[in-house]
Formats: C-alpha cells, structure tokens, sequence
C-alpha cells in the first residue's frame, strides 16, 4: 500500500488539505471523507502526468 503525509484543517464549513510533497495543490471538501477523495484524485492526476505544469525537484550537488 502506498501511503502520503497529508497536512489538512477545517476553515468553516469546508475541510481544506494538500499532499505534503505536493503543497502547491490545495483542495478541498465539504466534509473529511469528501477531502480526502479530493486528495486521491489529485494524487492519481499528478503521477499519470494529469496535470499541466507540474513542477519538478531535484538535489542539486554544488562543488
């Protein structure tokens, strides 16, 4: 099973969240269970290069 540190928190009505190696991608829902979806998806769209922009990382060594 893969699993993903994800940071989330309630702000009225709405539970907002993102992935912790991707915070750039917020979403969020109208109940914890609906985020967490939310939060599915967006993983399925971003590791099947689903999304468009995607930013990239890497350890650059300096000399």
């Amino acid at each position: 099973m893969n699993k993903k540190t994800i940071t989330y928190w309630q702000d009225g009505d709405f539970w907002l969240g993102y992935i912790n190696d991707y915070p750039e991608y917020v979403t969020q829902g109208m109940s914890f269970e609906e985020l967490i979806e939310n939060l599915k998806d967006i993983y399925y769209d971003i590791k099947n290069e689903l999304v468009p922009g995607k930013r990239k990382s890497l350890e650059l060594e300096l000399i």
